[in-house]
Formats: C-alpha cells, sequence, structure tokens
C-alpha cells in the first residue's frame, strides 16, 4: 500500500505531504528543468526530497549533484526531471533526476536519452519520495515520450530488485513499453542484524582473523596506533588535505587516477565533503601511527543507508594491511541505530571489501523504449545488435527478478 493508503490508484494519481499527512491531489506537475537555471529556492524541497526517499541516493542529493555539476562536464541540455505534487516550486517534491541527451552509445553513433553520471558518481537510482514510485515513472516516461530528445531512455546504475526497479518494470507492462536490463553488476553490500563483533566471526574464515590480528600486533609495536570517527566540520580542511596526500602518494597517483591528479576532481571532493559535513551526513575514518595517516576512509550517510565513498591507504605499510583494519572498524556501522545498511561503492569482485561483506547488491543498466515509430524501430534494432553481441562475447546479465539472462 502506498504511503496514503490508496493501493489501487492509476499513475495519474498523485500526491502531495501535509505536515505529516499525505493527500489525494490531481494537480500535480512535472518539469524539466534545466541545470543552468537551478537556484537555492530548490533546496527545501529537494532536502526534504532527499530525507524521505524510497531508496536513498547520496549521489543526487544538493550537496553531492551541485558540486558535481560544478566541476564536470555537462551536456548544454541537461536538466533535472522534476514531480511535483502541485504548482513547481509551491509544493512538495516527489521525484528528481538529472536527465539529458546523449550522442554516442559505447562505440556506436546512437543517439538516446540518459540520467547523468560522472566517474566519482556510484549509483543513478531516482530520488523519489516513498509511495510515489509508480507516479514518478509514470510521469517521467510521458515526459520523455514528449521531449524532442531522440531515442529511447537509458536508466543506469539502478537498484536492481528495489522498489524503484519493481516500480519501473509494472509502468512499463501497463503501457506495453519494453524495459531492458541490458547490463549487471553486483558489488559488496553490508546489511545484518548482527554485531560488528558477530559479523565479523560468522563472515571472516578464522584464518584470516588470526592474520589480521597479527598484523594488527605487529603494528602497534611500532608506536602508538589510533583509530579515528568523525561527524562534524572540525578539522575538516586540514582532514581533506591530509586525505588527497595520501592517495596521490599511493598507487593511484602513480597512475594518474587519484583525486588531487586534477583540479575538478580535488575541487568537486573538497565541495562534496564540506557540504555534507553541513548537512550531518559526513562521517570520516582515520587510522593512525603516532599521529601519521596510514588509511583513511569517507563514508556518506543518508538513513536508513550509507555509503561507503573513497579509502586511502599508506603503501609503504601495505603488509600491515592498513586499509582493511581500518574497514574492521568500519564495520562497527551496524551498530548505528538509524543505519540499517552501507552499500561499498565498489567495483564487482574487489579483492578486499569482498572478502569482508558477505551481502551483494545487484546494479543495473536500463534501456526502456520511447514512443514513436522511429524511436521504437532504432531501439529494437539497437536491442537486436547489443543481444547479439551478447551471446558472441558470453556475457551474463544476472537479474535477480528473473532467472539468469
Amino acid at each position: 500500500m502506498d504511503a496514503g493508503g490508496f493501493q489501487n490508484q492509476n499513475d495519474a494519481t498523485v500526491f502531495y505531504e501535509t505536515g505529516d499527512r499525505v493527500c489525494l491531489n490531481n494537480s500535480s506537475s512535472a518539469e524539466l528543468l534545466p541545470v543552468s537555471a537551478m537556484d537555492s529556492d530548490l533546496l527545501p524541497a529537494w532536502q526534504k526530497l532527499a530525507r524521505n526517499a524510497s531508496e536513498p541516493n547520496i549521489f543526487y542529493e544538493h550537496w553531492m549533484l551541485g558540486p558535481a555539476l560544478r566541476h564536470f562536464p555537462v551536456h548544454s541540455e541537461l536538466s533535472l526531471f522534476l514531480l511535483w505534487a502541485g504548482a513547481p516550486g509551491k509544493s512538495d517534491l516527489l521525484g528528481l533526476l538529472p536527465v539529458g541527451p546523449c550522442w554516442v552509445l559505447g562505440r556506436w553513433p546512437v543517439p538516446f536519452i540518459q540520467n547523468w553520471g560522472h566517474h566519482n558518481s556510484f549509483l543513478g537510482t531516482p530520488l523519489v519520495r516513498s509511495g510515489f514510485e509508480h507516479q514518478f515513472w509514470a510521469a517521467l516516461l510521458n515526459a520523455m515520450d514528449a521531449t524532442d530528445w531522440p531515442g529511447f531512455l537509458h536508466i543506469s546504475g539502478l537498484t536492481i530488485g528495489g522498489p524503484l526497479d519493481k516500480a519501473m518494470r509494472a509502468v512499463c507492462a501497463r503501457q506495453k513499453r519494453r524495459s531492458d536490463l541490458v547490463h549487471s553488476v553486483a558489488r559488496a553490500f553490508l546489511e545484518s542484524d548482527l554485531d560488528a563483533d558477530s559479523y565479523y566471526a560468522r563472515t571472516v574464515r578464522s584464518k584470516k582473523r588470526k592474520e589480521l590480528r597479527r598484523q594488527a600486533k605487529r603494528l602497534s609495536e611500532l608506536g602508538e596506533v589510533q583509530y579515528s570517527c568523525h561527524r562534524d566540520d572540525e578539522g575538516l580542511t586540514h582532514w581533506i588535505d591530509e586525505f588527497l596526500a595520501l592517495e596521490r602518494e599511493s598507487w593511484k597517483g602513480q597512475e594518474g587516477s587519484a583525486l588531487d591528479c586534477a583540479d575538478d576532481t580535488r575541487n568537486f571532493f573538497r565541495e562534496a565533503l564540506a557540504g555534507a559535513a553541513a548537512c550531518g551526513q559526513l562521517e570520516r575514518h582515520d587510522l593512525r601511527l603516532d599521529g601519521k595517516p596510514l588509511a583513511m576512509l569517507v563514508n556518506f550517510r543518508s538513513p536508513p543507508g550509507s555509503f561507503s565513498f573513497k579509502t586511502a591507504f599508506d603503501d609503504a605499510y601495505s603488509r600491515f594491511s592498513p586499509g582493511v583494519l581500518l574497514q574492521l572498524e568500519n564495520l562497527k556501522i551496524l551498530e548505528q541505530p538509524d543505519i540499517d545498511w552501507m552499500d561499498s561503492c565498489a567495483e564487482q569482485g574487489h579483492p578486499m571489501i569482498d572478502s569482508l561483506w558477505s551481502g551483494r547488491r545487484h546494479i543495473g543498466r536500463f534501456s526502456i523504449e520511447l514512443k514513436g515509430i522511429s524511436r521504437i524501430a532504432m531501439f529494437r534494432t539497437l536491442r537486436m545488435g547489443e543481444d547479439l553481441m551478447a551471446r558472441i562475447k558470453r556475457r551474463k546479465i544476472i537479474d535477480i527478478m528473473q532467472e539468469p539472462i
């Protein structure tokens, strides 16, 4: 049953919030707001939406998306799709998704529409008020059908099997439009009713635990070892300086992929952490030896979820596994009463975090058919080509909503 207690309303039915109540309203509205036109007037509704989101996604919260839009390249037509309960800017915001046209799909010159992301964005799930998932997808698809952007709709980074995935499939099925899962990954995910120590004992084999105890003991013989966790902005600027320097001195710096290797990523990181701290959503961990940082970790909190965003460690101390030792401290997130889970934001098959976290979060990329003869023809021709290439290369797509395909 949805948030308003109405279980069988059609897609056009939308609700709005008055205080703690959700009421029936037929005057909902959707708009495509160019990102160049964003201003501070949107923030109160945006923040309220994020607090009540069906699926938390810090990458589309204002303190993360804002710095990304300022520092990374964007298409001139990139817009925020906004679903309002009533008049735009004068009612509750029920859904938000940055979306715009693209002109190259992989190596193919194929036009399409896609939710926006960047190299440091690890989830593309829309921000949608809990209980309004069906209405959001119906409104988004209607808007994309009506736009003059060509091609089909590509939703990248959607949680497979979550409320928004289920609603998207249901809306597409009712509207008799195809929605195909075209790529999937499964990354480490932390979720358990156990406390940190019990989870660690159950998940990590005894031989590995013994080795980590030995490494921790050897490290303590070199000096004073200190673990710290910070949730405020005290000393934040200096802490960020230390993190950037530590990461740049690692293998990431040698490969040129460290945040400090480019102005855009460096400035994005600084602004995102400062914004998260101002909203009470930043959590910083570090492991130090005689005051020197050996491992550092950035988490973002968006109850009931959390995200492990970036980590760095000193390669010179790799024989002590400082990054792993710090992750053991991070297991204490299981004991925070307002947090149910943590997304690793790691690559599929990451050897370190996969050995510590037993859960997996399935993330997918979906291609959705839009109305119009030429659009449908393009979509179906492209999908035939993609399916053929997938069979030739033996790519497996895991859809936990169905059988493996």
